[in-house]
């Protein structure tokens, strides 16, 4: 690809983390939009970042603003992730997605494919590393038998009655809370209502855990040929019961009720408030952890691989452990397509990639230059 400047559309925490580490670790030439000026003066002042105050729901501000780009990264909310990957692609530009949009990125494969766009798509740590360790597994396995993430990302410390901060849009966790949540089960695919199956969990470093469903497995129901499959979220005891007494009692509702003031939709003001509450301030630290276990035959013999992330917020870069884990998973592969790494046209969840010779070690070895580290475990089972 060329020399030309990496578009980066959104700096919220996530998407400031993406910018700093674009031109600081990985040395190029970043260009930094969001609409808010206020998130773009976070980012330090440096000969690599330029910034510029966009609305880019605009109509043809997308094209515009991506014209340039030797890739764009879009780390715009999940509610406007869908439209904007589309006009990404539409302007014929290779992509690397945060976004998490509800919708299915598959019904822009066409697109991307009539563009000649490789579109690497759900690109941060869940959804993100865990489908390229799922991909990098399936490759080695003749057969997967079983595939479970557990993941979270948790204040450092517990403050009730949440014990929660975001350093997504509140909008966006919630829908989280809300989604049915589909799983996996001897082939069939189950749906079951967000904030079930709620179980303890001991992880080494963080202690006992709650993991329940969420909607999180996304492409990996339909990629990853292997009967069971599930995502849990993990989250501190007590807050998964909170939450759905919120849910059941209509706060997360999107039917407008009426009220005094006019017709008010719940959802919008339970977001608004829960943004201070959950709102990542400068003196908080978070940490992030997963697991992901999978379960087949390798070579004649019945194998289980056990991966573990534990990472926490960095003090000499003052960045959040989820934006380090999401934003460095989408910076590293951002870089791996400009390398010519991977370079399928079409619409790629990261499982993709991580089937494809090479990169999943080339993952690992940017993580390391940023002190993140995975720890492999594999066992032979009985």
């Amino acid at each position: 690809m060329n020399n030309n400047p990496i578009v980066v559309l959104g700096c919220g925490l996530v998407g400031s983390a993406i910018v700093k580490d674009l031109a600081l670790i990985e040395e190029r030439h970043v260009v930094a939009i969001d609409i808010s000026q206020q998130n773009l003066a976070s980012l330090p002042d440096h000969d690599r970042i330029t910034t510029r105050v966009e609305d880019v729901s605009e109509p043809g501000k997308v094209a515009e603003l991506v014209a340039d780009a030797s890739i764009v990264v879009c780390a715009v909310p999940g509610f406007m992730g869908f439209e904007t990957l589309k006009r990404i692609i539409e302007a014929g530009k290779a992509v690397v997605d945060i976004s998490f949009f509800p919708e299915d990125a598959m019904d822009l494969d066409d697109l991307a494919r009539e563009n000649g766009v490789t579109a690497v798509v759900d690109c941060g740590v869940a959804p993100g590393l865990c489908n390229i360790q799922a991909g990098w597994v399936q490759e080695k396995m003749e057969k997967v038998e079983s595939y479970l993430c557990m993941v979270g990302g948790l204040p450092s410390i517990r403050i009730q009655p949440f014990e929660y901060r975001a350093v997504f849009s509140p909008i966006d966790v919630i829908e989280e809370y809300t989604r049915p949540a589909r799983y996996v089960e001897h082939g069939q695919v189950v749906v079951k209502p967000a904030l079930t199956g709620i179980e303890p969990v001991d992880l080494p470093g963080v202690g006992t855990l709650e993991a329940f469903n969420t909607d999180g497995l996304r492409s990996l129901i339909y990629t990853l040929d292997a009967p069971f499959k599930k995502e849990k979220t993990l989250r501190y005891p007590g807050h998964a019961a909170l939450m759905r007494t919120f849910r059941d009692t209509g706060l997360f509702s999107e039917e407008a009720v009426r009220t005094k003031s006019g017709d008010v939709r719940p959802i919008d003001v339970t977001s608004r408030l829960l943004f201070d509450a959950w709102k990542m301030t400068e003196e908080d630290r978070d940490l992030t952890v997963m697991r992901v276990e999978m379960e087949g035959v390798e070579d004649g013999e019945r194998i289980r691989y056990t991966f573990d992330l534990l990472d926490h917020y960095d003090e000499k870069t003052d960045i959040h452990s989820m934006a380090r884990t999401t934003g460095y998973t989408c910076t590293i592969v951002t870089s791996l397509l400009l390398n010519g790494d991977f370079e399928r046209a079409g619409i790629n969840p990261p499982e993709f990639l991580g089937a494809t010779l090479g990169c999943y070690d080339k993952v690992l070895a940017g993580y390391a230059r940023r002190d993140i580290t995975v720890e492999t475990v594999r066992e032979v089972l009985a």
